[in-house]
């Protein structure tokens, strides 16, 4: 058995692949604002129930959703974290309206958009839930304002997430790179305990949520018959959890239009962008069903979409069948 001294820390893997880079200067110090936030997060957490933090605060957020007491902490904690790196200049969060601007000085060089704390409902049942970041370069010729967050997920110079689960692991991409780091308790250190993540070619496995099936349109239901050949369902319902599962074990998620959410559900900016950053890193795809997440113009900051998210050759697979359907 290894032992965590054996493993490269998260500092460490910063300092020698984005300190002192032109292309990702300042990158290190809003990756250590994600991995502080969670550390401290994850023991919020972990003892939310002793500690009377579970439940909700009786707000409802910009989503139309009702905000739970870790949503609230979880968003805070975050933000105070981005404003102490001193690299960023504006946080636009799932949680929040309008997004927090902290400086537009040369230092200030990125944006992020996150999820704070994704699948929040499944908090109260010890299940496992994340967090989730896109961080895009902000356009230093331009002034700051709300459409300073509204570019594509291909213009992303990395993204992050988190998943609290059996342990906390942090995963990191930037171009052709995802990397995994576990914390350590003891510590609260991160440790590389997975380098240069690629999707396995084997394809065990297709997260969708089942109670949604009369509500599909033909081409999903054909396409979801399909998956169902050779392979298991495991749906967790935290979206993060869900796709941590596929990257690492091969497989696909989907979260599709229907008729009711005809738009789809998932958020373009906080949940799409980030995770879809990261699949294609890993050699997955990420679609809309029609075209690559990664290439939408965002035209407004909690647009939602629909979602098709892991294995490529899967990915193509729906897409194929939705349009000959």
């Amino acid at each position: 058995m290894t032992s965590p001294s054996s493993h490269l820390t998260l500092k460490e893997f910063c300092n020698s692949h984005y300190k002192g880079s032109a292309k990702h200067d300042g990158l290190e110090a809003v990756i250590d604002g994600i991995a502080s936030g969670a550390r401290d997060l994850e023991g919020q957490i972990r003892n939310g129930n002793l500690l009377g933090m579970l439940g909700t605060t009786g707000d409802v957020n910009v989503q139309g959703e009702i905000v739970q007491q870790l949503d609230a902490i979880s968003s805070d904690t975050f933000v105070k974290k981005f404003q102490e790196s001193g690299r960023v200049a504006m946080v636009g969060c799932e949680e929040i309206e309008h997004p927090v601007t902290f400086g537009d000085s040369e230092q200030h060089k990125y944006i992020v958009l996150m999820d704070p704390l994704d699948g929040s409902s499944n908090i109260d049942v010890a299940v496992s839930i994340g967090s989730i970041f896109g961080i895009w370069k902000r356009e230093s010729s331009k002034s700051l304002n709300a459409e300073s967050l509204l570019m594509p997920g291909s213009k992303q110079i990395g993204s992050a997430y988190v998943v609290y689960g059996s342990c906390t692991v942090l995963v990191v991409a930037t171009e052709g790179s995802v990397n995994e780091f576990t914390m350590n308790p003891k510590d609260g250190d991160f440790y590389l305990t997975s380098a240069n993540i690629m999707y396995p070619d084997k394809t065990p496995y297709y997260s969708v949520n089942d109670g949604n099936t009369a509500k599909w349109v033909d081409g999903i239901v054909k396409a979801v018959d399909q998956l169902r050949d050779g392979r298991s369902q495991r749906y967790i319902g935290s979206l993060v959890a869900d796709f941590h599962r596929n990257i690492i074990k091969g497989g696909v998620f989907l979260y599709t239009a229907d008729t009711k959410n005809t738009i789809g559900r998932l958020r373009l900016m906080y949940e799409a962008n980030p995770l879809g950053y990261v699949s294609v890193q890993a050699g997955g795809a990420v679609s809309n069903g029609v075209e690559n997440i990664l290439n939408i113009q965002p035209v407004e900051l909690h647009q939602r979409v629909p979602l098709i998210i892991g294995n490529k050759t899967l990915v193509n697979q729906i897409i194929e069948t939705i349009k000959v359907t």
